[in-house]
């Protein structure tokens, strides 16, 4: 991890306003959506999505350059040998691959969906809801995107022998029941995802899995959120560099938004409206950087705090760099700094705004609907 004495970041001027059109034919309202939504020919132009990413995850580029593959079949009834047109089919064959979606669909997957790296899920002008079976998994793979789906009730399954490419296949242990897992893996882009109610984890990140932007996304009705690193005991994961920004963290929601061992997390510009437990937590010594999020607290006098640190007294966690930054605390939030040194702004680091303009920034969190012809 980097420390210095500089300044992490300035303090922005609240009178600049968003440069959005609010109400025009492009509702825009985040440097990563302005990107690409006020294209009204998204569906001809859909690789220029792969120059969008910002944060740790900038450059994830996914599918981009190769061809287009277009899912037909929503079925997942052979995941050895699966059947042409279908998703496991598409992020298993060789190559970048752009995967689109010819309808709206539901797909159940029987086993974990094991991905291939260079790929983008683009479910952007249908609707693509994976949901009553098992969840996606990104292991020891580079330059994935997934975007514009909707992620709910996944199951742990049984495992067993399952496709991981086009030349290769294995032995699967039981899967946990996440919605999304990234295992040992970087240059992670997911945007515009909605996600509710797995069986384990929303999205984890573990085992040296760095470089990932997680944006725009919309999470409900789920308890342990999100998890970034794999235990107090892999130092491996301090290599662990993500970005969560410009989501919202909504209704029935408890704690793990996220939490995280190990690594550097800069957590921007994302609106917590709700929280039994608490928002952010960590053990094992993370960098967390809380910059302009909008922090809405429970009623529950014992859960105002929005941090946790675990398994660790306060003469040892007073040294982990835990900083709010422009966050707008509400309701009786309170957010407990930590450390001395400033981490430094890098280069990837997404420039934040204050808490007050979240709000705008996050307003088309989750999935979104495009028409063709029409800007998204």
């Amino acid at each position: 991890m980097l420390f210095t004495n500089r300044m992490l970041l300035d303090k922005g001027d609240e009178g600049r306003n968003l440069r959005q059109r609010l109400g025009g034919p492009c509702l825009a309202t985040n440097p990563i959506d302005r990107c690409w939504r006020c294209d009204p020919n998204w569906e001809k132009n859909r690789q220029k999505l792969a120059d969008c990413a910002l944060g740790f995850g900038k450059g994830t580029t996914g599918g981009k350059g190769g061809r287009y593959y277009v899912v037909t079949d929503p079925s997942d009834n052979d995941v050895l040998n699966p059947k042409e047109g279908t998703l496991r089919h598409a992020v298993t064959r060789n190559g970048p691959l752009w995967i689109i979606f010819q309808r709206s669909m539901v797909i159940r997957l029987q086993q974990e969906l094991i991905m291939t790296g260079d790929k983008t899920i683009d479910g952007r002008g249908a609707s693509v809801i994976i949901t009553g079976g098992a969840g996606i998994t990104i292991q020891f793979v580079k330059n994935v995107i997934i975007h514009n789906i909707k992620i709910f009730n996944i199951v742990s399954t049984s495992g067993g022998l399952i496709r991981d490419s086009e030349a290769h296949f294995g032995l699967r242990t039981r899967s946990d029941g996440d919605g999304i897992s990234i295992f040992g893996s970087s240059k992670i882009w997911i945007d515009h995802v909605s996600m509710s109610n797995c069986q384990d984890g929303l999205v984890d990140a573990i085992m040296g899995s760095t470089a990932i932007t997680i944006s725009n996304s919309h999470f409900t009705k789920h308890n342990e959120v999100m998890l970034f690193g794999a235990s107090d005991s892999y130092a491996g994961d301090q290599i662990m560099q993500i970005t969560v920004a410009f989501n919202h963290f909504g209704q029935g929601l408890i704690q793990r938004m996220p939490r995280c061992r190990w690594g550097f997390v800069h957590v921007v510009n994302n609106d917590y409206t709700h929280w039994e437990m608490y928002a952010i937590g960590g053990s094992q010594h993370p960098t967390i950087i809380s910059e302009g999020n909008r922090f809405i607290a429970p009623n529950n006098l014992f859960a105002k705090e929005v941090c946790k640190r675990d398994y660790s007294p306060p003469d040892v966690w007073k040294n982990w760099q835990w900083r709010s930054v422009n966050d707008l605390l509400m309701n009786g939030a309170t957010f407990t700094e930590s450390g001395t040194q400033l981490p430094v702004a890098t280069s990837d680091m997404l420039k934040g705004k204050p808490g007050s303009y979240v709000s705008r920034l996050t307003r088309f969190s989750g999935i979104i609907r495009c028409h063709v012809g029409k800007p998204c």
